[in-house]
């Protein structure tokens, strides 16, 4: 829209700010590309253009939560990414809407603006400023609104947006060269990708086993086929060639591929940054210890760990680390039943105003569908086992901007945080059937009701003290007195022991062993 939204900025209980609201919602479902009558985007400040709801739920969040920060060209809701003002002289409005520096902050945590910093010992310190600041050069002399790095970006997006094919968006570079010289960008496909990767922003494919037997790597990059299964890696699709003769060629594209985004780089981006670096150590400089549970390093589990391993914790800015995942449908629609798998790593050092802040979530793995990995996570899970195994071993040499010299960082996974279901794929312990509560273990009390085919869960007062007046209340119960002591909790002695004789066979075509160790599948 050309019209002004000064209104966004008056509070919103004023009539100005509701009507303009209105005009909001009048413009996004009238733009050609949404659906009347459906759902769209909601920019509130919860759901950040996230959530597809519909238009009386939208007016209500924007009513009560406001726009997202920042959200002044609605390029979400149809409006065009480039101010087309051709009667204005100045590009004020273009560049208070250009998001691309708060993109490149975010990503880089102001490494951009490090002074006096460019120059750390660490060989990967040294190799990743010299990327920024070559990728921070000016498009053009004198050029305000983009730099060389915002501006390749953002045709990249363009490319992946609208489809653009490789050899086009190399035509494209290749004609703005030619037209404007004086224009400061990669010349091919090629060396804008390389650009984007070297800069941290790429991730690895990895093949696997369409039946989840397998990865395709550690020596087995070439192999053709499982050899778990049999099964082949690749599917053919027959293309089309550009000859008179029309004739259909093979192509072969993997059946199924992971997306691996390396963790190690990332940590070591926390310290380059002066913004990140003291909140790295924030947990033993500047965390209050009176007592109180304010962060996760006043628990006892984090105590007992650094009793355990006292040169782990003599080091501060060792990182420890949480791993959620669950899977969810990426098509929003109920008719599908997709399931992708993330795998999201929680940094915390950090302090708790930082720590469960999106923007420093770590996606390290994206396991694709369509169907949930179960217990064949394990071998979507390997990429980023070896990491976390090289940097509780052995360590990497990181960078600190803060002291300006490097140190041995090195990181352990603390806890995991999933829902029931996602427990039991990533424990082995089965929560479903008689034995599900993984606490409770072979003792658990469990009743099958079998009108309504379901198992229930019962006897939950032998966690109570002995003396409590419910144990010997029969009548609110089951009829019982109970005065069995509370079930004891398996150590990790007992639980490595027992897990000696199951079969770690993996892949959906595998036969599982019936192995009799209880509730356990891996």
């Amino acid at each position: 829209m050309d019209v002004s939204n000064d209104w966004m900025d008056t509070p919103h209980h004023e009539k100005e700010y509701q009507l303009g609201v209105e005009k909001f919602l009048h413009f996004a479902f009238s733009s050609p590309g949404i659906p009347q009558g459906e759902e769209i985007q909601c920019p509130c400040a919860k759901c950040c253009n996230r959530l597809w709801l519909r238009r009386d739920v939208v007016y209500d969040h924007l009513i009560c939560d406001r726009f997202v920060k920042g959200y002044r060209r609605w390029f979400n809701h149809g409006e065009s990414l480039v101010a087309m003002d051709v009667d204005s002289d100045t590009d004020e409005e273009y560049n208070y809407n250009d998001n691309i520096d708060e993109l490149l902050r975010d990503r880089f945590r102001d490494t951009t603006q490090v002074d006096g910093h460019n120059m750390g010992p660490n060989e990967g310190a040294k190799e990743f400023y010299k990327l920024v600041d070559e990728a921070s050069q000016e498009l053009y002399p004198g050029c305000k609104g983009f730099t060389r790095l915002s501006f390749t970006i953002r045709l990249y997006l363009l490319k992946c947006l609208h489809g653009w094919s490789n050899a086009s968006f190399t035509s494209l570079l290749e004609l703005l060269k030619e037209g404007m010289p004086h224009l400061n960008i990669p010349t091919s496909f090629d060396k804008t990708k390389n650009m984007v990767k070297n800069l941290g922003l790429d991730y690895q494919k990895i093949d696997a086993c369409p039946n989840d037997c397998m990865l395709y790597q550690n020596g087995h990059e070439n192999d053709s086929s499982c050899h778990v299964c049999g099964t082949s890696r690749y599917i053919e699709h027959h293309v089309e060639e550009d000859d008179a003769t029309s004739s259909k060629k093979p192509r072969k594209v993997a059946a199924k591929t992971l997306r691996h985004f390396p963790l190690i780089p990332r940590l070591q981006r926390l310290f380059m940054c002066t913004r990140t670096v003291e909140a790295m150590s924030w947990h033993h400089n500047e965390c209050v210890k009176d007592g109180s549970l304010r962060h996760p390093a006043d628990g006892e589990s984090w105590k007992a760990f650094d009793s355990r391993h006292e040169d782990f914790a003599k080091e501060p800015r060792n990182v420890r680390l949480r791993l959620a995942s669950d899977g969810f449908n990426p098509f929003r629609t109920l008719s599908s039943t997709h399931s992708t798998w993330p795998v999201v790593l929680m940094v915390y050092n950090l302090p708790p105003w930082m720590s469960m802040k999106p923007d420093y979530f770590m996606l390290s793995l994206l396991i694709p569908g369509p169907q949930s990995p179960g217990n064949d996570i394990d071998n979507f899970l390997q990429p980023l086992i070896e990491e976390l195994k090289e940097l509780w071993e052995l360590g990497v040499e990181t960078y600190d901007s803060k002291e300006n010299k490097t140190f041995n960082m090195r990181a352990c996974l603390l806890w995991t945080i999933n829902d029931f279901p996602a427990y039991a794929m990533l424990s082995g312990w089965s929560t479903k059937g008689r034995l599900a509560c993984p606490c409770c273990n072979d003792e658990t009390s469990s009743i099958y009701l079998k009108h309504s085919h379901k198992t229930v869960y019962m006897d939950h007062r032998r966690f109570l003290p002995m003396n409590h007046l419910w144990r010997h209340n029969k009548r609110s119960f089951n009829g019982k007195t109970e005065l069995r002591s509370p079930p004891q909790l398996l150590d990790v002695t007992t639980v490595f022991h027992i897990l000696q004789g199951v079969d770690n066979s993996f892949g959906k075509k595998q036969r599982k062993a019936k192995n009799g160790i209880s509730n356990w599948k891996k």
